[in-house]
């Protein structure tokens, strides 16, 4: 039996008796483990980033993280053991990073005395794509999402691995047994994923085989006995000329070596200070990337009086008018005034040389009440630079908008007109069309505002985010610094 040298070692034991119907329930029994794997996951990941850059400067991957993220994969593999990855036990997994000896679920990684850092740049991206797609078919999320103006529907197919664990759920509802042989299979593609995850989580440089290894421990299926290699003086097993004393019968057969018992520096303490930490750092990112890209804006959109605008944008329809999408609801129901975060608005049109523009700001009820039985288009959206549109028909022709008397604010003229509008409580539409009243508009707009509030809106979420930061650096390194210590890392 040839011996299985990758450094992602997966093994199980299946359960001899199990519930017929227990894992019915399985998707509700482990929701607090996904409530906590979902927090482990982020810690997982930010502390991966971490991980990225000590290989690239040092070549070595910090032994506490290594442990700890060994720990979130162990974690993994033993719930998806027990619920839906391969539902080869009743008995609910422990919650911890640590090696369980008696689970039979184990999950071990050799760790890397040296990385290769140039590898460490691609081979969790683009070395990886081959086995992402076999992946992507074992575990789900396949699919397609289908869209038009006339249909609109969505496809998704389910992973190889649950729908294999789904058909072993019925057929031991039925028959009261696991099927030994899908239960090898299904591991088999367990490791394969598994053996992917701690090399795109740069566990390691060895590339995963496109290999299928079967059964419930590595290099042979669960039927298997392993047992220590003969010693000269030993007899490597028994001849009919002369047999072997009968040894003392095990307890129960393991089926491959048991495997060492680890302990881990990883406490309680120090997995929820390292996981608060790493919910910081996203907080942290979440907070820095809006924050910096307003500052810009603040610095770089503003036009010569002070507002905020937005590029220019072209508009065009054969109808009499183009209809603000949204009504401006201002005054509710906020408490503080609009003007202090908005200030001003200030609107631009304008058209070709044949034509004088008009723009108007409104109550929404007067703007309708002038359009009603008019054939005009409210702009819905815009798309790839394009107005997105919804078209209401009419037979009618407007009266000349100037001439009327609800308006709010308006501006008419050749060439660039220009609204500023300070914002008053109520429902308010912006209508732009010729100012002839006549059919076909097409004008270039831009929208903007004073929004006097921006500068302290970039203060505080920077301040917040320099907040979080520092928690985040104080709450991850500390117990990485202990477990380093204790576990001999540097």
């Amino acid at each position: 039996m040839s011996a299985v040298t990758y450094p992602v070692h997966v093994d199980a034991e299946l359960d001899n008796k199990m519930s017929r119907w227990l894992w019915l329930l399985k998707w509700l029994l482990v929701i607090p483990h996904y409530v906590v794997l979902a927090f482990l996951w982020i810690a997982f990941v930010v502390l991966s980033v971490v991980a990225f850059f000590a290989i690239l400067f040092t070549g070595r991957y910090p032994r506490s993280i290594f442990e700890f993220n060994v720990g979130v994969l162990r974690w993994q593999w033993r719930v998806s053991y027990y619920a839906y990855g391969a539902l080869g036990t009743d008995r609910y997994p422990p919650f911890t990073l640590r090696e369980v000896a008696d689970y039979p679920a184990h999950l071990q990684v050799d760790y890397p005395e040296r990385l290769s850092r140039g590898l460490v740049l691609v081979k969790w991206w683009l070395l990886a794509i081959p086995h992402y797609l076999v992946v992507g078919l074992l575990v789900g999320g396949a699919g397609y999402f289908f869209e038009n103006a006339d249909d609109r529907s969505r496809l998704l197919a389910t992973g190889l691995i649950p729908l294999l664990a789904c058909v072993a759920g019925v057929v031991l509802l039925v028959t009261g047994r696991y099927p030994q042989a899908l239960f090898d299979l299904l591991l088999g593609l367990n490791r394969w994923v598994l053996r992917v995850a701690g090399y795109a989580a740069l566990m390691t440089d060895t590339y995963p085989p496109f290999r299928l290894d079967q059964g419930g421990h590595e290099g042979g299926t669960g039927t298997v006995t392993f047992a220590p290699a003969p010693t000269p003086s030993t007899p490597a097993a028994p001849t009919p000329e002369a047999p072997a004393a009968p040894a003392p019968t095990p307890p129960a057969p393991t089926g491959a070596p048991p495997l060492p018992r680890t302990t881990s520096r990883w406490t309680t303490g120090r997995i929820t200070s390292v996981v608060a930490g790493c919910v910081f750092a996203v907080v942290t990112l979440g907070l820095l990337v809006p924050g910096v890209g307003l500052l810009v804006a603040d610095h770089t959109l503003r036009d010569d009086n002070g507002f905020l605008m937005s590029p220019e944008q072209t508009l065009e329809t054969s109808t009499y008018a183009i209809l603000s999408g949204e009504q401006m609801q201002v005054g509710a129901p906020w408490e503080l005034p609009p003007a202090a975060l908005l200030g001003d608005l200030k609107i631009t049109a304008s058209a070709g040389e044949s034509a004088d523009v008009f723009i108007g700001i409104a109550p929404t009820s007067d703007v309708e009440t002038y359009l009603a039985g008019v054939e005009h288009v409210t702009l819905v959206d815009v798309r790839d630079g394009d107005g997105v549109y919804r078209t209401t028909a009419g037979d009618g022709r407007p009266g000349a908008p100037a001439s009327q008397d609800f308006w709010a604010t308006t501006s008419a003229g050749p060439g660039t007109q220009e609204l500023t509008w300070e914002p008053t409580n109520g429902d308010w539409s912006v209508l732009v069309m010729n100012a002839d009243a006549s059919k076909g508009v097409d004008v270039v707009v831009t929208a903007g505002a004073e929004v006097p509030a921006l500068p302290w809106i970039v203060a505080v979420m920077l301040s917040i985010a320099g907040l979080t930061l520092v928690a985040s650096v104080i709450l991850i390194a500390v117990p990485l610094r202990r477990v380093g210590r204790t576990s001999g890392d540097r």
